[in-house]
């Protein structure tokens, strides 16, 4: 099953809106099948398995993170396949939870004669689809807050400087993280200060560019910020609300971008425009704003998932910006409660990495 997840992770970043599964058939303790879904709409994981093992998996076990779809979708179900080339034995990380497949896949594995065992390093496939898990069952992106900020939670100082508070080495983690993610979004404060180009710039390799939002409730956006010039396949989406002119948004989408209207009334509303994207099938959506737009997130309850970076800088300055603004709290126990902690070293940077507990008060 680690080897299946190994297999899964090679199209990291290319199968949205669908899962990553790798698949592996083995007879007489050899693996004779290897094989991963690539990108939608191409063949899945168990079918390239079975057309690289041939005429070799009659009798041979299949062992796959997801379990196999027994719908007609983009492709035919799989199921079906692996009942005509005869396996044996079927290993499965978890079931799938899209509600068209949802343990139909092993009943009718079941049902031809299959031996079928799950939930074999199930928290690990888990792990290895959180995004898929949320998009498939709620229909809304997965989010996850970047955030980088010295030892006293500053982002910047009081001037406005922030480049750089975190190392190389947490930056280029970031340029691979944004090839993982369907979109990548920041306020309008990011782009007025910084100007950021929010492509994929990684060492010695090419990633793919990020859909880049820009939630920016006037449309005061510069036609000469980076977000509108650049030579990227991916396309640019600047979210504002009906107080924004129609001549500024003529102008804007002249650049090549799209403007989205977000009908709320004085600023975009953050969880209804997570619905819009989720109907078009991003699913997962990097927040890599400052503390305006962490605030607004957290608030808003889009949040699935921190990754914290902290430097061994500190900064100080009453004014200089918080990673987390807002009123905040009154009482500590209404506080975000973070679970599934874990750490990560980069040089000197430690990052932090959490999941919002949803059972709790909004902050």
């Amino acid at each position: 099953m680690w080897l299946a997840i190994k297999l899964a992770l090679k199209a990291q970043g290319q199968t949205s809106p669908n899962p990553l599964v790798g698949a592996l058939i083995v007879k007489n303790g050899t693996i004779v099948g290897r094989g991963f879904h690539c990108q939608a709409g191409t063949s899945h994981a168990e079918i390239n398995a079975l057309t690289e093992a041939v005429n070799k998996a009659q009798g041979a076990e299949l062992y796959l993170n997801l379990e196999p779809c027994s719908h007609f979708g983009r492709t035919p179900p799989c199921v079906d396949a692996i009942i005509q080339k005869k396996i044996m034995k079927v290993f499965v990380g978890m079931v799938d939870p899209n509600p068209l497949v949802r343990g139909k896949g092993i009943r009718r594995l079941k049902e031809a004669g299959i031996e079928v065992t799950t939930g074999i390093l199930e928290k690990e496939c888990r792990k290895l689809n959180e995004v898929f898990i949320k998009y498939i069952t709620t229909k809304r992106p997965f989010v996850i807050l970047k955030a980088a900020a010295s030892l006293d939670g500053r982002v910047a100082a009081e001037s406005g400087d922030s480049q750089w508070i975190t190392n190389e080495k947490s930056r280029e983690y970031v340029h691979q993280l944004r090839s993982t993610v369907d979109a990548v979004l920041v306020g309008i404060g990011t782009v007025k200060k910084d100007d950021p180009q929010l492509t994929c710039r990684l060492k010695n390799r090419k990633g793919k560019d990020p859909i880049r939002i820009v939630v920016d409730s006037t449309l005061s956006i510069s036609p000469k910020a980076k977000v509108l010039n650049l030579n990227s396949q991916a396309l640019t989406i600047i979210a504002t609300t009906p107080k924004a002119s129609l001549q500024k948004r003529a102008l804007i989408e002249k650049k090549g971008a799209r403007v989205l209207v977000i009908t709320s009334k004085d600023r975009v509303d953050l969880r209804l425009l997570m619905e819009i994207l989720g109907k078009e099938e991003i699913t997962s959506v990097l927040i890599e704003g400052g503390s305006e737009i962490n605030t607004s997130a957290l608030q808003s309850g889009i949040v699935d998932k921190v990754l914290f970076f902290y430097a061994p800088k500190i900064i100080g300055g009453k004014q200089a910006p918080l990673l987390v603004g807002g009123k905040g709290i009154a009482r500590v126990k209404d506080a975000l409660v973070l679970h599934n902690i874990t750490t990560q070293r980069f040089g000197d940077d430690v990052m932090i990495e959490g999941y919002i507990k949803k059972d709790v008060k909004k902050y």
